[in-house]
């Protein structure tokens, strides 16, 4: 039985994360990538039982990484203000440091994966985003709202400027470049419109 090559296991990861953001889950095969990477299929049969188990692995590893990366410095008590100043510091910073990553959660989102893929991290990050609004809410900095209003309003605005900068163009093809002026004065917009 040959050995587990730790240097061939992140090539593999990385063309295949490659190769789902370019060519989408429908276009991605263990034989595209076995070529991409220059390695017989068998060799990766040896790291992986099949191909839905490295899309897994993958997004399971990553998204614990994006989880940890989003929750930095954040804690669920902050004020309200402050904490959603500090998601999307982190969420940015995430998306800007690992845009071909974005890019594979955005196929995983809309795909079978998704579930497998959000259960690898959401139970730790949904309880500490589920506490952050229902103490803003006992504070009386936010009013009760179902929870997809909620993430509409704080994380809508940036989900959208970070595409616009990805495409480098926003609606009708004009050119667009995120800035920091840009995101937060878009993010004192959203506290505003969360303001009693």
């Amino acid at each position: 039985m040959r050995i587990r090559d730790n240097n061939k296991v992140e090539l593999v990861k990385k063309t295949a994360i490659e190769l789902i953001v370019k060519e989408g889950l429908e276009g991605f095969s263990m034989n595209k990538l076995a070529r991409a990477c220059n390695i017989s299929v068998a060799t990766l049969y040896i790291y992986y039982k099949d191909r839905d188990d490295l899309i897994v692995n993958i997004a399971k590893e990553e998204g614990r990484g994006m989880s940890d990366t989003i929750t930095k410095d954040f804690d669920a008590s902050m004020s309200f203000e402050e904490g959603l100043r500090v998601q999307w510091r982190n969420r940015y910073q995430y998306v800007r440091d690992n845009p071909m990553m974005n890019g594979f959660f955005e196929q995983l989102r809309s795909s079978s994966y998704q579930q497998e893929f959000l259960e690898s991290f959401l139970a730790d990050f949904k309880l500490a985003m589920g506490s952050f609004m229902n103490n803003a809410v006992a504070r009386g900095e936010l009013q009760e709202m179902p929870f997809e209003t909620y993430w509409s309003i704080a994380y809508g605005p940036l989900y959208s400027l970070i595409r616009f900068d990805q495409e480098g163009k926003s609606m009708g093809g004009r050119p667009f470049k995120m800035t920091d002026e840009i995101l937060w004065t878009t993010f004192d917009l959203v506290i505003k419109a969360f303001k009693k």
